[in-house]
């Protein structure tokens, strides 16, 4: 049996959903959760008098758990025999949208979970629109608590008709819309017999058939993570080039440029795994050769001599604000591309975006959580892709130079 790739999702949903409670059904029926502890859990939810409490699996720390509050991002790891998985339960209050920022920016997908009781809400609205915007493509629609509106059908179709017309304005390929119940493990796992009118697949079952997008057809782009030159005779003259394939292929042969000297070569080698192959792609970690001798850095783009990116010192930028601090004008920040950093001011804030609403409105400042588009000027060109041609170079972050605290997170638009 082919195993398919790490799927990478998030859930997100409003207070009181249901997220803790779906993430726990998942691995609980799915044999995912160690048997130690298991033993913890079912210890707790006796001493407190409940059955065993699933949301338990991801809340984590007792002191937050008793406020009734999930918050920071917490991660989970499991796997069944057809694909590994990795869950990031993102908190659902408006305070930490920056918390779903960063869950979001590496998930292939997003779990979005609707109240039946309560359909689409403003929050249902928020949680997609940031999921579209930090690039996720697949999203699946768990309409949860069918249970407790005596699994109806109607209430399924209204919500899913609901969600369809707001859906023309996100940026999801594919949407899926299941009727569950995180609580009574309808649908999650196995197909329920509650809901004999739903015609698709059990929510797992959707999980290990959905296929991400992929990098492989997008222009090819290298960033260089390491310089590797053996010290020792017998490798002297080793001279390599360790990092991942961000988009794209290579082949031996390639004529490629190097940025930012514009130098001009070709490849003459690829490794994997120190033994030599005649092509790479999208997701490998690899180590080019090259023809000719050049000096090249961390930090450094390699791409395909006709699939140049953009060169410029002048962008502008979505950004998520994720510090107390508020956004300064004029300030010094560092822009880390990958493994390549420029120093950079923000020159102007252009627009706010009311993720609740989706309206643009002028703004003159940005505090923790906001969401909106700026203009920057780096101190030298940088070479990058619009963050909606490609995921993996159009985005960066911002860092504070003196505190060296994570800022903001940017995804470059089209200038």
């Amino acid at each position: 049996m082919k195993t398919m790739k790490t799927l990478r999702f998030i859930t997100a949903g409003n207070v009181d959903d249901g997220k803790s409670t779906l993430i726990g059904r998942l691995l609980y029926d799915s044999d995912s959760i160690h048997t130690d502890q298991l033993g913890v859990l079912q210890k707790q939810t006796k001493q407190e008098g409940v059955d065993i409490d699933l949301s338990l699996i991801t809340d984590g720390l007792r002191a937050e758990r008793e406020q009734g509050i999930t918050i920071d991002v917490a991660y989970k790891y499991f796997s069944t025999k057809k694909r590994k998985f990795i869950i990031a339960d993102a908190p659902g209050h408006e305070q930490y949208t920056r918390n779903m920022i960063t869950g979001a920016s590496n998930s292939d997908l997003i779990i979005i979970l609707v109240d039946a009781r309560k359909g689409i809400t403003v929050q249902t609205k928020r949680h997609a629109s940031i999921g579209s915007l930090m690039g996720i493509k697949k999203a699946i629609i768990a309409v949860n608590k069918i249970d407790l509106v005596n699994y109806s059908e109607e209430v399924f179709t209204n919500i899913k008709n609901d969600f369809a017309k707001i859906s023309t304005e996100l940026l999801f390929d594919e949407i899926v819309y299941i009727p569950v119940s995180a609580l009574a493990g309808d649908n999650i796992v196995t197909k329920s017999s509650q809901t004999p009118w739903y015609s698709g697949k059990a929510l797992l079952e959707t999980l290990e058939e959905i296929e991400p997008k992929s990098n492989i057809n997008l222009a090819s782009r290298f960033q260089v993570q390491w310089v590797i030159r053996p010290k020792d005779e017998e490798n002297h003259d080793y001279r390599g080039y360790a990092g991942l394939v961000l988009s794209g292929k290579y082949n031996v042969g390639d004529k490629v440029k190097i940025l930012p000297a514009n130098i001009e070569t070709s490849i003459v080698k690829i490794e994997i795994n120190l033994e030599s192959v005649s092509e790479v792609k999208a997701g490998e970690n690899v180590v080019l050769h090259f023809e000719d001798n050049i000096d090249i850095s961390r930090g450094d783009t390699v791409v395909k001599f006709d699939e140049l990116p953009k060169e410029s010192n002048q962008i502008n930028t979505w950004v998520s604000w994720l510090d107390n601090a508020p956004l300064q004008l004029g300030k010094t920040y560092i822009l880390q591309h990958r493994f390549r950093n420029v120093r950079v001011k923000v020159q102007a804030i252009n627009q706010k975006w009311n993720v609740n609403d989706w309206e643009f409105t002028p703004a003159e400042d940005i505090k923790l959580n906001d969401i909106a588009q700026i203009s920057i000027r780096t101190n030298q060109p940088l070479f990058f892709d619009s963050f909606v041609d490609n995921d993996k170079t159009g985005n960066a972050i911002l860092i504070d130079e003196t505190s060296f605290n994570t800022v903001g997170a940017l995804m470059f638009l089209e200038n």
